[in-house]
């Protein structure tokens, strides 16, 4: 069955996690491109703020708080929908919490509400997304990350939960495809995002936190989803060092290990004394931030850009093929892991992913910002 997706303007969307970070970046977004809104957090406060500020600048949006984890509270973010707008035709399972921590440090308690609400909040909400548009026609867009197609140190659970919510993304889309459901089934994979993801993470360690580079902005994922929205897509990696990573790790996995082992830990830890180390695992945490405190960033992927413009794809994916090769036959020398890198150090594989980056040079798209 032929798969046809409604343009923005006329679409009802659905976002989870919606309070802070992608979410909010994807929810501020959408209504600027005419969409109307049900959006759905654990923050309630936090988010009738944000849907207020929707509504007053001309837009259409409903609050629903909601934790993804509880199959009740799901039901209610698809009650409000049907309710509010007649139904909903994108479902946006971005909510998500995070642990830094070793594997054999981390409780089993924290460790099954990471899977609770990255894993099984993502199912229940992709299975009530299902059986709502398998007649009348959709998306579903999931949040993954580049930890779905590797693992580092750290985040070892977290990388877990990714992996599942890969494995259960693509069987649901072979499954949809063979009963011939006009559903677009797509993984969003983002690379290190600059979002307040750091901290919020219940913290283990004893250092602050934050992300591997070369770290991209939030807006550039959000593009990536409203182009699922409307383009029927199997996945779409946010930051060509996501794709580098992923590629590394097919090509050359022991090479990947390698990296994690020397360099990953160290990258994810600042000198500097760990704060709010609880994070948002087990409660709400602050609301109506998109960005985080990382300064050295990249505002856009130009192999992101590439891969959602079918013409230009293929020469990008081969350009960071070739790149990742150079960089497996170049010789190297371990003169050790340098402790606690700031994140406007360039090792190795950033220059690397920042050649790739450049392939192709296009006009940049002007960051999608607030009503």
């Amino acid at each position: 069955m032929t798969i046809k997706l409604k343009p923005l303007k006329d679409q009802v969307m659905v976002i989870t996690g919606a309070s802070s970070g992608i979410g909010l970046a994807t929810a501020f977004a959408a209504a600027k491109k005419g969409a109307r809104l049900v959006l759905a957090a654990r923050n309630e406060q936090a988010l009738q703020e944000i849907a207020q500020e929707i509504n007053n600048k001309g837009g259409q949006a409903i609050a629903v708080g909601a934790d993804v984890g509880r199959q009740q509270d799901i039901q209610r973010i698809a009650d409000a929908a049907l309710s509010h707008f007649g139904g909903f035709d994108t479902w946006v399972n971005d909510a998500g919490v995070s642990i830094f921590g070793r594997l054999l440090e981390v409780s089993d308690e924290d460790n099954r509400r990471l899977f609770d609400t990255n894993f099984w909040g993502l199912v229940y909400g992709s299975q009530m997304a299902a059986m709502h548009l398998r007649n009348r026609g959709g998306a579903i867009i999931n949040l993954g990350s580049v930890l779905s197609d590797t693992a580092i140190p750290m985040q070892g659970m977290y990388s877990a939960t990714k992996h599942a919510v890969k494995g259960f993304t693509d069987a649901l889309r072979i499954e949809l495809e063979e009963e011939g459901a006009p559903v677009s089934v797509t993984l969003i994979k983002p690379a290190s995002i600059n979002t307040p993801y750091p901290d919020h993470a219940k913290n283990y360690t004893n250092h602050k936190l934050t992300l591997p580079p070369p770290v991209y902005e939030p807006e550039e994922v959000a593009n990536a989803i409203l182009y699922a929205a409307t383009h029927q897509k199997r996945d779409i990696m946010v930051g060509g060092g996501g794709k580098f990573m992923s590629l590394t790790n097919k090509l050359a996995p022991g090479l990947m290990d390698l990296s994690g082992e020397k360099l990953m830990t160290d990258q994810q830890l600042l000198d500097e004394p760990a704060q709010h180390r609880e994070g948002t695992l087990h409660q709400p945490g602050e609301g109506g931030r998109i960005h985080g405190r990382i300064k050295d960033t990249m505002p856009t992927s130009l192999y992101t850009r590439a891969v959602t413009n079918p013409v230009v794809a293929g020469a990008v994916v081969a350009a960071a093929g070739a790149a990742a090769l150079a960089l497996m036959g170049k010789k190297r020398k371990d003169n050790g892991a340098r402790k606690f890198k700031q994140p406007n150090t360039k090792p190795e594989m950033v220059e690397v992913v920042e050649i790739v980056e450049e392939v192709y040079v296009t006009p940049p798209l002007p960051p999608q910002r607030p009503l």
